[in-house]
């Protein structure tokens, strides 16, 4: 027997009749895998045999306080003590059978979402009902820039930790999408499996229209506001891909600049990384950056990660032969501790590659003023303190670092190439 436990959760309303054949069908599907199991049965104030049905079956059963289908689900997050929670419907929509399919995979993951819209997927409901929810899914999903097919699907499995760790507002059905995108946006690690979905009865959805619209219209403001803001772990590799051209452009010319002046060297450093690119294009660098969430979206087994600030880097000194500092320095107030811990971890010889928009050009100043109206959740008012191509050279040749190189782009951002002096590979 394994030994995670695994929560099952049931939101229910009246639903005594489809509990008699879920419970005991759910029970022998999970049987063979060995595994420990609870069921939970959220009851949201059922006038039928509900609770009578999922106590005679084994059920835990709670009662909901505040209605709507995701206060249900929260009610039973909160209750469950398993290390995964597996969210399923009771009206037999959910085939229990994929059940040990989610269980078996949930390491793949921090959450499975058994998905009608992917290869091998197919949804069994009216004609009507398919095609608005696909185009709802697709719209949504290209909207908030999200990579999954399936947004409303309550049959899933969660990682619990990352649950807890998540917060969650809505209290009706848009708490699906309010989850995958907190989820996804915080850098945790979500798949979709193939869902045949048959809809036994209309309307499980029991939410009158116009409070359904309203919850969705609100989640999806907030969740477009979270997934365009720079909290988002995948922020700046959706930049490098943005709609918006300029910002586009920005991406892919810093992106060719930093790694043509990184070269061949095989010891690299990346503070404040994110997730840009750049990691990417370097897999033999060290991704240091402060939020962890977007180490965990850009984890790979083979590149090293590290949660860290730049003012106490954990590495012994002249610990690499080329250290990455671009976009950074401008976001923290002045200290020269700063620049000094990237030197510290420098081997002599070696190279700083730093990156900033230069205060002293106009084109900076005017790109800023546009980048803010364009794009208001991004970086703009973020750039706490301002440096010139001048004072860059200073900072530099105090520290013992020579200018090799230098390049900017569109004459607002600077980029420079300095060699620390002292022996080459030393």
């Amino acid at each position: 027997m394994g030994t995670e436990l695994i929560s099952i959760v049931i939101p229910c309303l009246n639903d005594a009749a489809h509990l008699e054949r879920l419970l005991p069908w759910l029970r022998r599907a999970v049987e063979p895998l060995d595994e420990k199991t609870e069921v939970v049965v959220v009851d949201g104030g059922s006038t039928d045999e509900t609770r009578a049905v999922a106590e005679r079956e084994g059920a835990r059963v709670i009662l909901q306080e505040q209605r709507g289908y995701g206060n249900a689900l929260k009610a039973g997050f909160a209750v469950c003590r398993g290390d995964y929670i597996v969210t399923v419907d009771p009206d037999l929509s959910h085939n229990p059978a994929l059940i040990p399919e989610m269980i078996l995979r949930r390491h793949e993951a921090d959450m499975l979402i058994a998905s009608r819209y992917i290869q091998r997927g197919f949804a069994w409901m009216p004609i009507v009902r398919r095609i608005l929810s696909g185009i709802l899914n697709r719209v949504v999903a290209t909207v908030l820039g999200l990579p999954f097919r399936d947004l409303s699907s309550g049959f899933r499995i969660y990682r619990k930790a990352a649950l807890d760790s998540t917060e969650m507002r809505s209290g009706g059905y848009a708490l699906l999408l309010e989850i995958v995108v907190r989820l996804y946006s915080a850098g945790y690690r979500i798949v979709e499996i193939p869902l045949h979905y048959r809809q036994l009865r209309w309307g499980h959805v029991r939410a009158k229209p116009t409070r359904l619209a309203l919850d969705y219209l609100r989640t999806l403001g907030a969740m477009w506001r979270l997934r365009n803001s720079i909290d988002s772990a995948d922020y700046d590799e959706r930049a490098f891909d943005s709609r918006i051209p300029l910002q586009r452009y920005w991406q892919r010319k810093r992106y060719r600049t930093i790694v043509s002046m990184v070269g061949d060297a095989l010891s690299v450093l990346d503070v404040g990384c994110g997730s840009s690119k750049i990691i990417d294009a370097l897999p033999q660098s060290v991704a240091l950056d402060i939020q962890f969430g977007k180490l965990r979206y850009k984890k790979t087994r083979s590149q090293k990660s590290v949660c860290a600030s730049v003012r106490a880097l954990p590495f012994p000194d002249r610990s690499f032969a080329t250290v990455i500092f671009s976009e950074v320095i401008e976001h923290l107030p002045k200290d020269p501790r700063i620049l000094d811990e990237c030197v510290r971890v420098l081997q002599p010889g070696g190279v700083l590659v730093l990156g900033t928009p230069d205060y002293a050009r106009w084109q900076w100043r005017m790109i800023e003023r546009l980048y803010a109206r364009l794009h208001p959740t991004g970086y703009a008012d973020q750039h706490v303190a301002h440096f010139t191509r001048a004072e860059v050279y200073e900072e530099m040749e105090r520290r013992g670092l020579t200018v090799e190189e230098c390049a900017y782009i569109l004459n607002a951002e600077l980029i420079v190439k300095a060699r620390l002096r002292g022996p080459i590979g030393s």
